[in-house]
């Protein structure tokens, strides 16, 4: 069985005030005509498939017309929401839209809490495939209505265990979650202190672990515990990253291999640095994709006038301008807001009290800050 793994969508985000939208509906296109090809006929969507809990109407007609596309290729979807979608919106109709193969995984609840899986089947046998949305240990106190939850690992083990997982079947999660050891970049939410980080062990019961949260690929420990990382770069700490997707060549139990299908954005994302003069000269154009997103760092000493508007008319797709000569070397530099939203609420908090006071926090002030940032961001 192959079964392809999507997640970190983010339709409707906006970067550097550039709408992602039309590159979204490119590259959802794109994986449609690789399911299609490949006769791929399972698609796991492992949550954040829109970038705010209350999204645009635009972002959900491309989503509508994502799913509308993949229903008449015959593939079964399953989604779950993640820690930038609202659950309750996500799922609206989901008994409704499993009749048409579009499975999505309700709000963790007193009346969900027993997850069932749904059953797929081929040569092998049976697959379960459970969908967990993201949850914080706040949520399962309530659904377990206990007090005994003291971190998100604690959380995710009590929600597992309660599904009594049959081993001896190829079973598949897909959750939305911070696991230990992962990668972050900049355009991820972070929470206070990595206090969402969730133990792997937890997840030992599964043959594949479809991850959504973290936007580059990679696997915690075993291959099969995977983040397949978001189809598009969303900062300039994506750069590097090759986007793709994922595909699990689900066999025998205990046989799981893994390919990797490159996807190809409408403009990909290129760093580039040095002087004015220089950056703007025919022959260094020449080599250049001027269509990518371009973050542009100028070494000249002096600020250019305009530079900014210059720029765009040769580099018309421009993000980002910085500047990096003596001035800025010795001066102390205010974070960009990217900088900003790779720290956790707590270390921009302090950065901002030392600003102010010329000192830092206190024990006890650390103390209470942290304790205030964490209830305030469970109640979210």
């Amino acid at each position: 069985m192959k079964i392809a793994h999507l997640s970190d969508l983010h339709l409707g985000k906006v970067v550097y005030n550039y709408s992602m939208l039309e590159e979204q509906k490119d590259i959802l296109g794109k994986i449609t005509d690789i399911l299609t090809t490949e006769n791929i006929k399972t698609l796991l969507i492992a949550g954040d498939i829109y970038d705010k809990s209350v999204p645009s109407a635009e972002a959900i007609k491309c989503f509508d017309e994502f799913l509308v596309g993949l229903s008449k290729a015959g593939v079964t979807v399953f989604i779950i929401s993640g820690n930038h979608d609202s659950n309750e919106r996500i799922s609206f109709g989901a008994d409704l839209m499993a009749v048409s193969g579009v499975h999505i995984a309700k709000p963790l609840t007193k009346s969900t809490k027993d997850i069932q899986p749904v059953m797929l089947q081929d040569e092998f046998g049976p697959v379960h495939i459970y969908m967990l949305p993201f949850i914080k240990p706040v949520h399962v106190k309530v659904a377990f209505e206990t007090e005994d939850i003291a971190d998100y690992t604690q959380a995710l083990k009590m929600v597992i265990d309660n599904m009594h997982v049959d081993t001896s079947a190829r079973n598949i999660l897909i959750t939305h979650q911070f696991v230990t050891g992962g990668a972050r970049c900049e355009s991820e939410q972070i929470s206070v202190g990595g206090s969402d980080n969730v133990d792997s062990p937890v997840f030992e019961v599964f043959d594949y672990v479809a991850l959504g949260h973290l936007h580059g690929p990679q696997h915690i420990g075993r291959e099969t515990l995977r983040y397949c990382g978001s189809p598009l770069k969303y900062s300039f700490s994506e750069v590097s990253h090759k986007k793709s997707l994922t595909v699990i060549n689900l066999n025998a139990k205990g046989d799981t291999r893994l390919e990797f299908i490159p996807l190809k954005p409408l403009h990909d994302w290129q760093e580039i640095k040095g002087k004015y003069n220089d950056l703007m000269a025919k022959d260094f154009r020449d080599k250049q994709n001027l269509q990518n997103f371009f973050h542009i760092t100028l070494t000249d000493e002096e600020d250019v006038p305009d530079a900014l508007n210059k720029l765009r008319m040769a580099y018309p797709n421009i993000m980002q301008l910085s500047y990096d000569n003596t001035r800025t070397a010795s001066n102390t530099q205010i974070g960009t807001l990217e900088q900003a939203e790779s720290k956790t609420p707590f270390e921009v908090f302090a950065e901002f009290y030392k600003k102010q006071n010329n000192q830092d926090l206190s024990e006890q002030q650390t103390k209470h800050i942290s304790a205030l940032i964490e209830k305030i961001w469970e109640e979210k």
